[in-house]
């Protein structure tokens, strides 16, 4: 009776403990390259806090001295379930738990663990030696889900396989359908979207929807988004090392290639530079002789790549003439930009309007045009794609906030593309005000290069919001060697209290706000 009595007190706080740490493996990628585990090593403190060791105390003092405490470790129990429903009824999740196939599988195999616990006590008969197993169980929750994580694999690798079968059959009988493969540091969402608009004003192209760019995406794309009507698919291609995109054009089979931009993103998994560089230029080398890949001549790091296959290339450029598509006098404003377009090959100019912002997105509609351009588009078609194009959520997507103009540019910041929404803020006549908790990933850089970003915002801003205190000293340490002025400068732990702060600034004229990147809940520091 007293261990049921034990199991039924705990099992609810267990539960939302497994359910904290099943959260976290699924924003580490499963522990893909180790994240997870990482993460795990790096939050140490988080995840062995007070409660954990209080439970184990309370069980340790069970086991010694066999007294009649288990009311206490019943109540105790009781008291950390609702301590902890409260603190996360009260906690905000920028990423909420998705409840996957995977997931339910994890939760199954966590649960059968748990109950294999039951039988240390029909072996024993000894509760004191259950009741500290038990909690010990409770408190090691992150290694008990890594390691269901591990009994798994097996399990996942049949299903992987399963549905990974299922796209391959499917993609050989759509004869008709052309692959466009887009990658890069940065800029691949935002191309893709791009691309997918202008192509549609002639075709009946189908893209990754959201960020579906690793290989499970695009098994899911293939098996439950594309039809038979389809005649190109647009395929971004994303990872963390060597090797991947290579995977991905395997499976997919690109005629035409994209690439972005090259820099320090995931300079961290990647380990170098060279390392990026040559994972980007997988997607290109897998591209067949009558293919075509489309590269940026403003970027040395596509320029100075010596290719190892003979496709077509097209180069885009706004500085450099000698390129094949060149974009020119370029205006922007707060409704947009518009700009001008040279085709060497034909002699041709022409002037483009749309509603996005920064000199990313001018690269990228250039890439745009001239895959259209390839595939017959008229230079009015194309007008016509263009001004459609929508901006895409949360990179510098323009939004209303009272009387506040929110300049959105809050998913995956890097150094390119953090500098150019800092111009794209300069441009606004208002208060100006920057909220970001840095950039990530970017290896043994990470400190340089966030503490030349604090320097760049003290050129442009009037008000600085960093969130999260450790993770943005660099960001200060610049500000601070610019002299900004410390007043000016506001550390958070949650960007929720951005915006009183941002409503208590008194100032006359209009504030813009610029919100640079939102760190997944893994990074949280509060």
């Amino acid at each position: 009776m007293k261990i049921i009595i034990i199991i039924l007190s705990s099992l609810f706080y267990l539960m939302l403990e497994l359910k904290k740490n099943i959260h976290m493996l699924q924003q580490n990628f499963y522990n893909e390259n180790n994240r997870y585990l990482k993460w795990g090593i790096k939050n140490i403190s988080n995840i062995l806090d007070y409660k954990s060791i209080l439970i184990l105390i309370l069980n340790l003092i069970n086991l010694f001295f066999q007294k009649e405490i288990l009311l206490y470790v019943n109540i105790l129990y009781l008291g950390l379930y609702l301590c902890e429903k409260k603190r996360e009824k009260n906690t905000y999740y920028k990423i909420p738990l998705k409840c996957t196939k995977r997931v339910k599988r994890l939760y199954i195999t966590n649960i059968i663990l748990y109950l294999s616990l039951i039988a240390i006590y029909n072996l024993t008969k000894k509760i004191y030696l259950f009741t500290f197993i038990y909690s010990l169980y409770i408190s090691i929750s992150f290694l008990v889900v890594y390691l269901s994580n591990i009994i798994n694999i097996p399990i996942e690798k049949i299903v992987f396989n399963h549905y990974k079968n299922k796209a391959v059959n499917k993609l050989s009988k759509q004869t008709n359908l052309e692959v466009i493969g887009i990658t890069g540091s940065y800029g691949k969402t935002s191309s893709k979207s791009i691309l997918n608009e202008i192509l549609s004003v002639k075709y009946n192209p189908i893209a990754t929807p959201k960020n579906f760019n690793t290989q499970y995406g695009l098994i899911i794309t293939i098996n439950n988004y594309i039809n038979k009507f389809h005649d190109l698919f647009i395929a971004e291609m994303g990872a963390f090392k060597l090797g991947r995109i290579k995977i991905l054009c395997n499976l997919v089979k690109p005629k035409y290639g994209i690439i972005t931009r090259i820099g320090d993103s995931h300079l961290e998994t990647f380990g170098s530079r060279e390392n990026i560089q040559k994972g980007k230029f997988e997607l290109i080398e897998s591209l067949p002789s009558e293919g075509l890949a489309i590269l940026n001549m403003d970027d040395e790091y596509q320029v100075n790549y010596k290719l190892k296959n003979k496709s077509n290339v097209k180069w885009i450029s706004i500085d450099n003439k000698e390129a094949d598509i060149i974009a020119s006098d370029i205006k922007m404003d707060a409704n947009g930009m518009s700009f001008n377009v040279y085709f060497k090959e034909d002699n041709l100019n022409q002037r483009f309007y749309t509603k996005l912002l920064g000199t990313s997105n001018i690269y990228n509609i250039l890439g745009a045009i001239t895959l259209a351009y390839h595939k017959n588009m008229t230079l009015e078609e194309i007008d016509i794609g263009i001004r459609k194009i929508k901006p895409v959520p949360h990179r510098l997507e323009l939004k209303k906030n009272k009387d506040n103009i929110i300049i959105d540019d809050s998913y995956n910041s890097n150094p390119i593309g953090s500098k150019m929404a800092l111009d794209v803020l300069s441009l606004m006549n208002g208060i100006k005000i920057v909220v970001t908790p840095g950039m990530i990933e970017l290896g043994d850089k990470q400190y340089e290069l966030n503490k030349k970003f604090g320097e760049y915002i003290s050129n442009v801003a009037n008000y600085v919001i960093l969130v999260g205190q450790k993770q943005t000293k660099p960001i200060l340490d610049g500000l601070k060697e610019k002299k900004y002025k410390e007043e000016n400068i506001f550390i958070i732990n949650d960007v929720r209290e951005a915006f009183k702060i941002i409503d208590g600034i008194n100032t006359k004229g209009k504030k813009y706000i610029l919100l640079e990147n939102d760190l997944p809940d893994i990074f949280n520091e509060n």
